[in-house]
């Protein structure tokens, strides 16, 4: 039967109010999920009007005032023929000043996570030096980009290069062809998988979803969710449970399941209910994949055998969100790494966007899964990370090595097999 989220229950209120999360957690793209646009530029170049414009709404906070954006701006919505989109809305990246200095790093953490840049240019003034300067970085990032000279509408164009698209966010001339042009952007076919490929249409699959103190309150956490619809959208049949039903779960299916995946915390008690020849995973490493630094977190993890006194570890989490007393990141992970290693170690923690640019004086980084974060923006951590020379690594793989089942836990992708070792020597 379906609900109307609108429906008046008892006390008057509606369904969507009583309960949050079925208006926004479970039904609309999250963040990690959707393509982030980021409109990049110098100050009044018409980047907040041209944003308002594409996103027919007021969105930014437009004048004729230089810097009047002054923090990014963000808006989550369906852009036609795109689909789910994240737009943010920039500060001019030639803002002057100590305030004007942090708004410029904003930018440039910004960049980091976008996977498409809009270099809004000044039709009036023409490229600049700053305009070149965002095309360097955009460039070097790799980032598909259009390059858009907006104000047409009153300024006679400068040399236009080729390929770029003119508008006015004033008139609206040009908007369309730049709708166009940003979806034409993004690869086609590029649909990747979390857990389906693993798997065949009719297989059983058993999803261990623990509920504990940690877990949020009336409902599954979003790589949980991810893994459900991308088994049944590849035909498959996911069995939730939780680690405390499991073995009565695997007695009453009938048959062994094609795959487990599990809450990494409980990889110790599924792997000794689970038989050997099942492909056990967890959450943790699936997301490692989905996101592109599976095999850099693999080679990163062997780093824990040789970790010494007073070595610093940085605990790097994608969400920011209230912590419990027996928190993963900041309880559960560092108390196993102490008790393992036997050394004391520093632990420290960072979260959200925040991330530190130096590196160097860290032994080691254990990420999040990164499920609230971009594809780029975790790609640009690990980056980040290697050219400093600092291993970096997943709090999945972290708790697969210090239970002795890190083989068995990534035996399903042959692409690790040449390299993969039990002991992980080559990060020792």
């Amino acid at each position: 039967m379906a609900v109307d989220k609108e429906l008046p229950v008892k006390d008057g209120t509606t369904l969507a109010g009583r309960y949050p999360a079925a208006k926004t957690g479970l039904t609309e793209t999250p963040s990690g999920e959707r393509t982030h646009i980021g409109f990049f530029g110098i100050r009044n170049a018409g980047k907040s009007s041209l944003v308002n414009r594409i996103t027919d709404q007021e969105l930014s906070v437009v004048s004729d005032v230089k810097g009047t954006t002054t923090d990014p701006v963000k808006k989550a919505m369906e852009l036609l023929p795109l689909g789910p989109v994240l737009i943010i809305d920039t500060p001019g990246f030639d803002d002057e000043g100590k305030l004007g200095s942090e708004r410029v790093r904003k930018t440039k953490d910004i960049l980091r996570t976008c996977d498409i840049a809009v270099l809004v240019i000044d039709a009036e003034i023409g490229l600049g030096d700053t305009d070149k300067e965002l095309l360097e970085l955009i460039k070097e990032r790799k980032i598909p980009y259009l390059t858009v000279f907006n104000k047409t509408d009153i300024a006679a164009l400068h040399e236009v290069p080729e390929g770029a698209v003119k508008v006015s966010a004033y008139t609206g001339e040009g908007i369309d062809d730049l709708k166009e042009r940003l979806a034409r952007l993004m690869p086609e076919g590029h649909e990747k998988q979390l857990a389906g490929d693993l798997v065949s249409p009719g297989d059983l699959c058993v999803l261990v979803c623990p509920i504990d103190e940690s877990a949020p309150k009336g409902r599954l956490i979003l790589p949980q969710q991810l893994a459900i619809r991308d088994l049944m959208d590849a035909g498959a049949i996911p069995v939730v449970c939780r680690d405390t039903e499991l073995q009565t779960t695997l007695n009453k299916l009938g048959t062994r399941p094609a795959l487990v995946i599990t809450d990494s915390q409980a990889f110790k008690k599924v792997s000794a209910l689970v038989p050997d020849e099942v492909p056990l995973t967890s959450f943790s490493i699936l997301m490692a994949r989905y996101k592109g630094f599976l095999e850099t977190a693999v080679k990163g993890v062997g780093i824990i055998k040789g970790l010494k006194d007073n070595d610093r570890i940085l605990m790097a989490e994608g969400c920011t969100h209230h912590r419990q007393c027996n928190d993963i990141g900041t309880v559960k992970i560092p108390n196993w790494l102490r008790s393992y290693s036997g050394k004391e170690l520093s632990i420290e923690t960072c979260s959200g966007n925040e991330f530190p640019e130096d590196l160097t004086s860290y032994r080691m980084v254990i990420h999040c899964g990164g499920c609230m974060l971009t594809e780029n923006t975790l790609k640009a951590r690990m980056e980040a990370a290697i050219s400093q020379g600092v291993p970096f690594t997943n709090y999945g793989l972290v708790i697969a090595y210090m239970t002795g089942i890190l083989e068995r836990s990534l035996r399903m992708f042959p692409f690790l097999h040449g390299f993969l070792k039990e002991d992980a020597d080559a990060g020792a």
